[in-house]
């Protein structure tokens, strides 16, 4: 065992349905503008470009039921309700056909968002960094097998904050679909047990302030709730 200046952080983990054991997180890769209306929403053709990819630490994950402070640096906090896929086999260009092999469950996320820092990002053409990869920024909630996630590829997925429906669609109306997605991601990383997907959101994305209770639900997995402080 290597001896270091000071202690090693935690590993970064997701807890497993139903189990004392936990899923540990290696990195998190997310889809950008993988729901149509959500890519009209926000001024773009869904038909134009494949899809791409950008990053959150691991150590931004937040557990279902936690509270969170408003993010520093921002007034504009979105939620985006979010299928994530949990990898637990790892590979180098995964064929579409064989994707699902290398699925350990999936989970409900929230890819919380500091959208005007991400506006002012795109108008410079700068990276999106500090407006997707910031603290506390990656809500998951408990992760399911995916032998018992039955019809995940055309469930119910909503964000519902302070009892009120704010995004409401289907898994099936992503433009990539999850073994799409793992194939063509596979092509510029070696993804390995431990990654985790957030695979995009639908329209009806919108902002949080302090003192609200943000719920994202996907039919068959467990709800991922947090509170901003």
């Amino acid at each position: 065992m290597s001896d270091y200046v000071f202690d090693a952080p935690e590993q970064p983990s997701v807890a497993l349905a139903g189990r004392d054991t936990r899923f540990p997180v290696r990195r998190i890769f997310c889809v950008g503008k993988n729901y149509a209306d959500h890519v009209r929403e926000m001024g773009g053709d869904p038909k134009s470009d494949p899809p791409f990819f950008f990053t959150k630490p691991a150590d931004a994950l937040v557990a279902d039921g936690a509270t969170i402070p408003y993010p520093q640096m921002s007034e504009n906090l979105h939620h985006e309700a979010e299928l994530v896929v949990a990898i637990g086999k790892g590979g180098i260009e995964i064929a579409e056909a064989d994707a699902r092999d290398h699925i350990w469950g999936y989970a409900t996320g929230n890819d919380l968002t500091r959208r005007d820092l991400q506006h002012e990002a795109k108008g410079a053409g700068r990276p999106w960094d500090m407006s997707k990869g910031f603290d506390n920024a990656a809500v998951c909630g408990a992760i399911v097998p995916v032998d018992q996630c039955d019809g995940i590829e055309n469930a119910a997925i909503r964000t519902v904050v302070n009892g009120d429906i704010k995004q409401d669609s289907t898994t099936a109306e992503m433009i990539w679909s999850v073994p799409e997605i793992i194939a063509y991601l596979s092509r510029f990383v070696e993804l390995k047990a431990g990654d985790l997907i957030f695979t995009g959101t639908p329209d009806g994305v919108g902002p949080l302030v302090s003192g609200d209770n943000c719920t994202i639900e996907v039919a068959g997995l467990p709800s991922a709730t947090v509170a901003i402080a």
